[in-house]
């Protein structure tokens, strides 16, 4: 064979051994860190360095676990922040949230209380914490905080007092009986054939549904596929919320309109099975339910085209169970309204 023939052999043979490589180190890129995170390392070295697509798989655990540190330690010497929490969680497993990452994350959060160490300290070498914090900001960064909510004390004074904690709410109103299943990627056909974007709930006709987080309503009205819907954005602009097959005849709690700001905890609708029709107000949905689902916006630009990031709401439905609002209803009407009013700062501010 001849030493051309020989050189040729040899290149062919590096550049087998090269993309074998590369697709090992690729395939234990992915294994390890999840492929929403090499996702972001490839977008960052582009002109158009947002997040493209979000997984969002913290367990109800995780959650809890974290929100209950945050909580525990506002106000003190070291607080911790519980979206920061899952984050370093979420880098350190690959966004597992198996009962090891339970560990790493209670493990991370002694430390954190007793000032043994800093977030900053703790996360200087993970090189995807920073795409799981603004991935997990996008999604929980509204849910959390101070507010301050109505009392009345025993001669029936009405008065604010400060809070802090949780202050996103369940999307059913208190007291009003449901099931559920995560069924988040589930098959549908009307139409087309597609994923199920959001999260079904399934109750009684008329139930109130209740906004989870403050916002402004960016669509109110029929939709051939959700029915008679309401779509709120987050005042931080980051989420969309998506209430959908709301009841027939009576879909919306009054003087709901486009553009208009609700608080987290007011009635919005009620649950119903509008939907699947071209014509307004029908009911071609076999079960009543509510679909709600979460969007994440990163860019416009790109939902604009069609681009849409959904995540997966079963989780944190389970844990904003922790916050219900319960309602009552307006005698002579078919209208709900809360019976604890609550001041939201971000409202306020725009008030």
């Amino acid at each position: 064979m001849s030493v051309r023939k020989w050189m040729r052999k040899g290149i062919l043979i590096e550049a087998i051994l090269v993309l074998a490589l590369s697709g090992i180190l690729l395939w234990r890129q992915q294994s390890v860190y999840g492929e929403e995170a090499v996702a972001y390392v490839n977008a960052a070295s582009a002109e158009d360095d947002y997040i493209k697509w979000v997984d969002f798989t913290v367990s109800y655990d995780a959650l809890c676990s974290a929100y209950a540190w945050d909580v525990d330690t506002h106000n003190t010497e070291h607080e911790i922040c519980w979206i920061e929490l899952l984050a370093y969680t979420a880098a350190r497993t690959g966004a597992n949230f198996d009962a090891r990452a339970l560990d790493i994350l209670e493990e991370a959060a002694d430390k954190l209380s007793e000032g043994e160490c800093t977030m900053e300290e703790l996360t200087e070498n993970l090189e995807y914490y920073a795409y799981y914090l603004e991935a997990y900001t996008a999604v929980l960064g509204g849910m959390v905080g101070e507010y301050e909510e109505q009392v009345e004390d025993e001669n029936g004074n009405v008065s604010f007092q400060s809070r802090y904690g949780l202050k996103a709410y369940f999307p059913l109103a208190r007291g009003f009986e449901y099931t559920h299943y995560d069924d988040f990627g589930v098959s549908r056909s009307y139409g087309y054939k597609r994923k199920h974007l959001g999260h079904d709930m399934m109750g009684q006709t008329g139930t109130p549904i209740i906004a989870v987080e403050s916002g402004t309503i960016e669509a109110l009205g029929w939709n051939q596929y959700g029915g008679w819907r309401v779509g709120i954005r987050s005042l931080d602009g980051k989420r969309y919320y998506y209430y959908a097959h709301l009841r027939q005849n009576y879909p919306f709690a009054e003087h709901l309109e486009e553009g208009s700001i609700v608080t987290a905890g007011d009635v919005i609708g009620y649950m119903g099975h509008t939907g699947y029709s071209t014509t307004e107000n029908v009911n071609n949905i076999d079960v009543t339910h509510l679909h709600w689902g979460l969007e994440l916006i990163f860019n416009e630009e790109r939902r604009e085209e069609g681009y849409e990031i959904w995540i997966d709401i079963y989780p944190l439905t389970r844990f904003l169970a922790k916050h219900t609002q319960e309602v009552v209803k307006v005698e002579g009407s078919k209208e709900w309204v809360r019976t604890t009013g609550i001041r939201d700062p971000q409202v306020e501010a725009l008030r």
